[in-house]
């Protein structure tokens, strides 16, 4: 026996508090998932979960640790809103009547703890509601599905913490208004909601890989985030689209050790050192990339992971098949006839035929309007007249290329290449 029970129950005390810490990083997204469901309402679901993990803190060092700690956090947080809103009922009868529709609802334990993944699910579906704005639906997913602060969001995204928080508030009361349930789409309208929920992830994956301003070109964190929402959403709807989707940002991804120089400078992909390229993730992808071709369900997202295997395929630059890639971009305008995908067909064009064909083809892109304030096409048009002699035109595109660019490092990087043209 000890000499010193008050030092053995610290002790105790401090292994407990560090188990529930290493619980909520895995499950805290889980167990608010189902509370939400049960609750109905995401804010008395996030108090319920801090609640929850109060009294697994209080309660587990005299108790012990349950056999399964997620279904006893999930049923202490939804008897602690039940108690809460007994509380508050003194005030407000409605809430009385709350409470007791709330009870009626937990008939049956087992099934509300075994849905737990459905749950995963609609919140991932509810957070990408067609009916909630594009910057709402990243900012939510972003808070409730992945567990970031709204200072993380904030500072990923260079904007204040409060139009974060207002934006969350504001999304999860048009959720309450407008009524719209919490459950996984009918399979007849799974494409068009899947689409904003691939959507969602990879405007966060961009983001995270080119960020559209500030200092910073990249943020890792973030990309590493919509890759895990990747992970978490293809294994729970195994999707080939959602397959192909995270295989097109693992392929982009391992590209990353090799994507900027010593001075944190773009380099571009015909001149990056290719055996800093992550293979795991070159060979995690280009797998995923054949499970969605094999389908026969090919998507938008499964074609550019297409191309970007492509490109993975070719240990140097002067090995990649252009040819390809161009009759790969042409399927990819079949799903989106965008300006930005003529323009990287374009840029492939030059590979094969020559940069005066691809001239053409931007020049017309930049008359029509639509790339007009792209610094990219810009960028490409002062390439591609580089690469044919017409160095005043080149300068002039150059110029207009950094007037446009949002990225510090973008416009250093053009102005470089400014300075190498005059050389």
């Amino acid at each position: 026996m000890s000499d010193n029970p008050d030092k053995n129950d610290l002790s105790a005390t401090s292994v407990i508090r560090a188990h529930v810490d290493t619980l909520y990083r895995q499950e805290s997204r889980r167990v608010l998932a189902t509370l939400i469901r049960l609750l109905g309402s995401f804010e008395r679901a996030e108090e319920a979960l801090q609640e929850a993990f109060i009294a697994a803190v209080e309660q587990w060092p005299h108790s012990g640790m349950p056999n399964n700690p997620r279904a006893w956090l999930v049923s202490a947080g939804r008897f602690k809103a039940i108690d809460s809103l007994r509380r508050r009922a003194r005030f407000d009868a409605s809430l009385h009547e709350l409470a007791r529709q709330l009870e009626d609802r937990f008939s049956d334990d087992a099934a509300d703890i075994e849905s737990v993944e459905d749950d995963r699910l609609r919140l991932i579906f509810v957070c990408c509601h067609p009916a909630l704005s594009a910057d709402a639906q990243v900012a939510l997913t972003l808070r409730e599905v992945c567990d970031l602060t709204t200072e993380e969001i904030a500072r990923a995204f260079l904007i204040t913490p409060s139009t974060i928080a207002q934006r969350i508030v504001r999304a999860k009361n048009k959720i309450r208004d407008a009524h719209i349930p919490y459950e996984v789409p009918a399979h007849n309208e799974l494409p068009e909601r899947l689409e904003a929920v691939l959507r969602v992830i990879y405007l966060v994956f961009n983001e995270g890989y080119f960020a559209s301003s500030g200092e910073q070109l990249t943020r890792s964190d973030l990309s590493a985030e919509a890759i895990r929402l990747g992970r978490l959403l293809l294994d729970l709807l195994p999707e080939p689209e959602v397959a192909g989707l995270l295989g097109l940002m693992l392929l982009i991804e391992s590209r990353r050790p090799a994507r900027l120089s010593r001075e944190g400078e773009p380099v571009m992909l015909d001149r990056q050192d290719r055996s800093l390229w992550q293979r795991p993730l070159i060979q995690e992808g280009q797998a995923l990339v054949e499970q969605a071709l094999r389908s026969g369900r090919t998507g938008a997202y499964s074609v550019q992971a297409a191309i970007a295997a492509v490109h993975a395929e070719a240990l140097h630059a002067q090995d990649t098949d252009w040819t390809q890639i161009i009759g790969l971009y042409d399927v990819l305008l079949r799903f989106n006839d965008s300006a930005i995908v003529q323009l990287n067909r374009a840029v492939a064009l030059a590979m094969v035929q020559g940069p005066a064909t691809a001239l053409r083809l931007v020049d017309e892109l930049l008359a029509s309007g639509e790339l007009e304030g792209y610094h990219l096409a810009w960028a490409a048009r002062a390439d591609l007249c580089r690469r044919m002699g017409r160095n005043d035109e080149a300068r002039v595109a150059y110029l207009k290329a950094i007037e446009q660019a949002r990225q510090g490092v973008d416009r250093r990087f053009l102005e470089r290449c400014l300075l190498d043209l005059a050389d």
